[in-house]
């Protein structure tokens, strides 16, 4: 069972395959990271065990993770899908390369943006080389109407004047630190101001209870902490070592492995 649409998500195709696990951990657990009670706005990292090839060498932000399962977008899986050819108002406003991204492979039909509006809880905004233009950039999914939330989002966007609780924009809801998700079906100049370059991703990836985490203790996933550039990365093909490198433990030596283990 997986989780359902975020917010604004817009209605469902039959949901497609799930994630597999590695036939055998192959690779060491990530046996910490299993202990975090959330894990929301962290990144999973494919491990080279996992066999799946719609997540080989992925990239997760993960949007949600709590008891009743995990969805997240893959941050490196772009298009050849222009954003002008399906979302044309959002278009001058997404980040380069200026496509949609496959976020996974349930709901493809279902359209979400991600970004960073600078000036978060910890202070964070778009960092410099991030391929943001300046002021951040922010994110969310096309379907519901502005100020929808699930159980335990903040009420802040249904407040006039384009600000919330905390100076959340109208129309956005705080994912985790400068990390948030819009509503693609609001205006784009009312978001225009405080957005930096948004990312839209085509269907998501979704993990129902406990799946997610039998899947960390069978080695497929590195649990690694987020940046606000990840989400708008310039090169996202070459975002699965770029993450790694930055490690500063053993990690950092994966990002050397082989795209084919043969020619090792």
């Amino acid at each position: 069972m997986r989780r359902g649409l975020p917010p604004y998500a817009g209605p469902a195709l039959p949901a497609g395959p799930g994630v597999d696990s590695p036939s055998g951990p192959e690779v060491r657990d990530h046996v910490a990271m299993t202990e975090v009670s959330s894990l929301t706005g962290r990144l999973l990292v494919a491990t080279p065990a996992l066999a799946d090839p719609n997540f080989d060498r992925a990239v997760v932000l993960l949007l949600d993770h709590d008891e009743e399962g995990s969805l997240g977008v893959i941050l490196n899986r772009p298009t050849p899908v222009g954003v002008a050819d399906i979302l044309a108002p959002w278009a001058e406003l997404a980040g380069e390369p200026g496509v949609v991204f496959q976020g996974g492979p349930v709901s493809l039909d279902s359209a979400l943006g991600v970004a960073v509006v600078p000036g978060g809880p910890s202070g964070e905004g778009a960092p410099s080389g991030s391929g943001t233009r300046t002021g951040g950039a922010v994110g969310g999914t096309a379907g519901a109407p502005p100020g929808s939330t699930r159980r335990g989002d903040p009420q802040a966007t249904d407040t006039a004047g384009g600000a919330g609780p905390g100076d959340e924009p109208l129309g956005w809801r705080r994912v985790h630190g400068a990390i948030g998700l819009v509503d693609l079906e609001a205006p784009p100049e009312l978001l225009a101001a405080v957005l930096g370059s948004l990312r839209i991703f085509a269907g998501y990836a979704g993990w129902g209870p406990g799946q997610l985490e039998d899947e960390l203790v069978e080695g497929a996933w590195y649990v690694v902490e987020s940046e606000p550039g990840d989400v708008s990365s310039p090169d996202p093909e070459q975002l699965w070592r770029a993450v790694l490198r930055r490690q500063r433990n053993e990690l950092a030596m994966v990002a050397t492995y082989p795209d084919d283990p043969s020619l090792n």
